[in-house]
């Protein structure tokens, strides 16, 4: 492992910990290095404040007397390319000249149009030494949500369901049928936490009358989507309970009603996932997790419109009932949780 890697595994490190809080920005990391030593780092903590060069700057600034000295004779380390524009704060690209910092190590570049390779020309024009691209692959993987609304103009798609030991969804009769244990249900509530948006069928609402929070977990609780076509769901259900945002899709009105939105879609029979998800990217809804049920899931797999698949398989076994999606994917982890165990896909064919 080379310097330059050492010190963006360490910027990886420090991103990872804008999970759930930053979304529709990207993770950034920043570490600032003198002399081999670390004299500051930071992250982006916070959608609409500080970007993790402004913290990784100002933890130098509030330790050092002679703060101006190092800057001056440091490098620093950015998973992502330092914006060039204002938005929510001013240019990091900017501070980064301000200070006079000589060399700027960057992960990948931001694809964001208004910054992609600016920052870097704009840093090169100050005479500032930038190497770019170390541990790319990593660091693009880590921002796969922005990348995937930034480059595809849709949400990062999380599918996710668990099935019977024989393959079976749910009982043929659809009545609410728990097949994984505690530890499973933690971590989905965990996942719910790290992402934006949480979305089910009318049935699986129906059925379940699903809270879709995060009661297992510390965290926020993602906006809720529920798709109901012809309204039927009553406010007696808890997606109604307007304790977070929900949007529910159908064809019959557009209105806003506290923190319940209905948003009506052209036409039901052609495209629903990709009007869909559309409308959510107009949203800023950079991730959405497909909880179900079973024609919701598979609607959005046959459209090839998904990015990963968790899927747990619990030790029951139905011997009949609904089946459970077939899908096929790139493989990735495989784990156990408790009794249960986890597969996780990967598409990287997808739309």
């Amino acid at each position: 492992m080379t310097l330059h890697e050492k010190y963006m595994h360490r910027c990886i490190e420090l991103s990872a910990l804008g999970a759930g809080s930053v979304s529709p920005n990207p993770m950034v990391g920043a570490v600032i290095v003198h002399e081999g030593f670390i004299i500051g780092e930071g992250y982006h903590q916070q959608y609409g404040q500080a970007h993790a060069e402004v913290n990784a700057v100002s933890q130098v600034l509030a330790r050092f007397d002679n703060a101006g000295k190092l800057l001056k004779n440091a490098t620093i380390y950015v998973s992502l390319e330092p914006c060039a524009h204002y938005g929510k704060t001013p240019p990091c690209a900017d501070l980064i000249i301000k200070h006079q910092i000589p060399k700027v190590v960057i992960g990948c570049r931001d694809p964001f149009e208004q910054v992609n390779g600016k920052g870097i020309e704009k840093l090169k024009d100050a005479g500032i030494e930038v190497v770019n691209g170390v541990l790319e692959e990593e660091c693009r993987w880590l921002n796969r949500r922005f990348f995937t609304r930034v480059q595809k103009r849709r949400p990062y798609i999380i599918l996710k369901w668990a099935q019977t030991n024989d393959g079976f969804f749910a009982p043929a009769n659809k009545r609410q049928y728990w097949i994984t244990g505690d530890e499973s249900r933690k971590m989905v509530h965990r996942w719910r936490s790290e992402e934006d948006a949480v979305l089910v069928g009318k049935n699986t609402a129906m059925i379940d009358n699903p809270r879709l929070n995060v009661r297992y977990w510390p965290g926020r609780s993602p906006k809720r989507v529920v798709i109901d076509r012809k309204l039927e769901l009553n406010a007696e259900f808890h997606i109604y309970d307007q304790s977070v945002e929900t949007l529910i899709f159908n064809e019959i009105k557009t209105d806003i009603e506290g923190n319940i939105k209905y948003i009506a879609l052209e036409d039901f029979d052609r495209f629903v996932p990709q009007y869909i998800l559309f409308q959510l990217y107009l949203q800023d809804i950079q991730s959405v997790i497909i909880e179900g049920g079973a024609h919701t899931l598979n609607t959005f797999i046959e459209a090839e419109l998904w990015d990963e698949a968790r899927i747990f398989t619990g030790p029951v076994v139905l011997g009949h009932g609904i089946k459970a999606p077939c899908i096929a994917g790139i493989a990735g982890e495989e784990v156990l949780s408790g009794t249960d165990r986890l597969k996780i896909l990967y598409n990287k064919s997808g739309n």
